[in-house]
């Protein structure tokens, strides 16, 4: 049974494990996305998520704790200085897995793994599609605020104010 074993050793040795996910995070650091099986890529999300965190504190102390798991200096030069200035004001959540099928030798389930601020068509649709409940209501609060001076005017002015506004309403369609 597998009881307080809390991480997916990939069948492979802890030495073999470790190398793989440094080897992994780097190329992911580097590309800002890698195409991999989804097995590893929520390993990976548990190894890079801590060291993305570290790198938002550019201290001497952080460097060389993040150098201790890449042991890549190109890496830690991007992670520090380019990285850590997108997600400075992300409290988490700096991976995004997609999945994207079946493997055709083994059919092992295949996704990528991108860091979430570097992804500028998903960055693009976000900002136009993305809607609150807050800003429907506020369509809502201003549309009696526009009939308020209508129904203040004159006995006589409503008689006429819908013969006015339906001739504009049809030339603006």
């Amino acid at each position: 049974m597998r009881h307080n074993k809390k991480f997916n050793h990939l069948s492979r040795t802890a030495s073999h494990r470790s190398a793989m996910l440094a080897n992994m995070a780097i190329s992911l650091i580097m590309h800002k996305r890698i195409n991999t099986t989804v097995a590893k890529a929520k390993a990976l999300r548990k190894y890079v998520e801590p060291l993305i965190n570290r790198s938002k504190q550019d201290t001497t102390a952080n460097r060389r704790l993040v150098f201790s798991y890449l042991q890549n200096k190109y890496a830690i030069t991007e992670l520090f200085q380019v990285i850590s200035e997108k997600v400075a004001d992300r409290p988490g959540g700096y991976t995004r897995i997609i999945k994207t099928g079946f493997r055709q030798g083994d059919a092992a389930a295949t996704c990528f793994i991108e860091l979430v601020d570097f992804d500028e068509n998903m960055l693009k649709t976000q900002k136009k599609t993305r809607r609150t409940r807050r800003s429907k209501k506020s369509t809502g609060a201003e549309a009696p605020v526009a009939e308020q001076p209508v129904a203040e005017q004159p006995a006589e002015a409503p008689v006429e104010a819908p013969a006015e506004e339906a001739p504009a309403a049809e030339t603006a369609e």
